[in-house]
C-alpha cells in the first residue's frame, strides 16, 4: 500500500543571524490512509514546521516530501496551492471562520477557491453541516455560535472538499476542557468513518486520543508508536540539564 504522507530525511533550516537552526533534523515519517496520528512536541520542537510541510504551506531544505504519491518538496506556490486545495482541510486553533459570512458560506468558501458551481458547493456545504450537527445553523454569522459550534463548523469546511487528510492544529487550544472533549471525540467518530487525521498538539492529554503518536523534540523523531504504550508520554530529560549526583 502506498503511504499517503512521506517524509524522507526531511530537514528545515533557517538562518538566525549567523546561527543555522535545524527546525527539522533528517526526519523519516509514514502516514498511511485511515490513521489517526498525533505529532507531539513541546515549543520549539519541529511540530509546527512539520505541518506547516504536510500542509504544503512551506518546502522543505531538504529531503523529499510526498503527499499521495506525489513529491511536492520542490512545488512552486501555485502547484502547493492546488494540491492543499484538493488534498487537504485544515482545522485551526482560532477556527479561522469569516465574519461577515453565514455558517454556510464559510465552508462553501474553499470550495468556490476550487471553481465548484454555486449549486455543488452548496450541496456539499449542507452535507458537511450536517455530519457535524449544524444544518440548522447554516444561516447564522459565526458571532451567533458558540466556541464549539464555531469549531464544528471550520471542521465543516475541512471536510467540505472529501480531503484526502485532516489537518488539525492545536483544535482545542480555544475550548474549555468540556468542548474540547467533544471536539476530540468528533475526530475520533471522522477517523472511525475512514477519514485520515493528523493532530498537532503539546498536550499529551490530548495526544493519547489519538491511535498513534510521533514525538518531536529538537527537530528529531524521538518516539513513534502506539498512543497507549506509556512511553508515549514520557518526556525525556533535556540532555543539556543537569542531573544530580546521586
Amino acid at each position: 500500500m502506498e503511504h499517503l504522507i512521506e517524509f524522507k530525511d526531511v530537514y528545515k533550516i533557517y538562518q538566525m543571524g549567523d546561527t543555522a537552526v535545524h527546525a527539522l533534523d533528517g526526519v523519516d515519517l509514514t502516514i498511511d490512509p485511515g490513521e489517526f496520528v498525533a505529532i507531539v512536541g513541546q515549543s520549539g520542537s519541529g511540530k509546527s514546521t512539520a505541518m506547516n510541510i504536510i500542509g504544503c504551506l512551506d518546502v522543505p531544505t531538504g529531503g523529499k516530501y510526498f503527499l499521495g504519491g506525489v513529491d511536492v518538496s520542490t512545488m512552486d506556490d501555485d502547484q502547493q496551492a492546488e494540491i492543499r486545495n484538493k488534498m487537504l482541510g485544515f482545522i485551526f486553533q482560532q477556527y479561522n471562520l469569516i465574519p461577515k459570512l453565514n455558517v454556510q458560506e464559510n465552508v462553501e468558501l474553499p470550495l468556490l477557491y476550487a471553481g465548484l458551481s454555486a449549486e455543488a458547493r452548496r450541496a456539499k456545504a449542507v452535507h458537511a453541516l450536517e455530519r457535524v450537527g449544524l444544518a440548522d445553523k447554516r444561516k447564522n454569522l459565526p458571532s451567533q455560535l458558540s466556541g464549539g459550534q464555531q469549531q464544528r463548523v471550520s471542521i465543516a469546511r475541512a471536510l467540505a472538499g472529501d480531503p484526502s487528510v485532516i489537518l488539525a492544529d492545536e483544535p482545542t487550544g480555544a475550548l474549555d476542557s468540556r468542548t474540547g472533549r467533544e471536539v476530540l471525540s468528533f475526530l475520533q467518530q471522522l477517523n472511525r468513518e475512514g477519514n485520515t487525521v493528523v493532530l498537532i498538539t503539546h498536550d499529551n492529554a490530548i495526544a493519547v486520543k489519538a491511535q498513534r503518536i510521533v514525538r518531536l523534540q529538537d527537530g528529531k523523531v524521538i518516539y513513534d508508536g502506539d498512543a497507549h504504550d506509556p512511553a508515549a508520554v514520557v518526556q525525556p530529560h533535556d540532555e543539556d540539564e543537569e542531573v544530580a549526583p546521586e
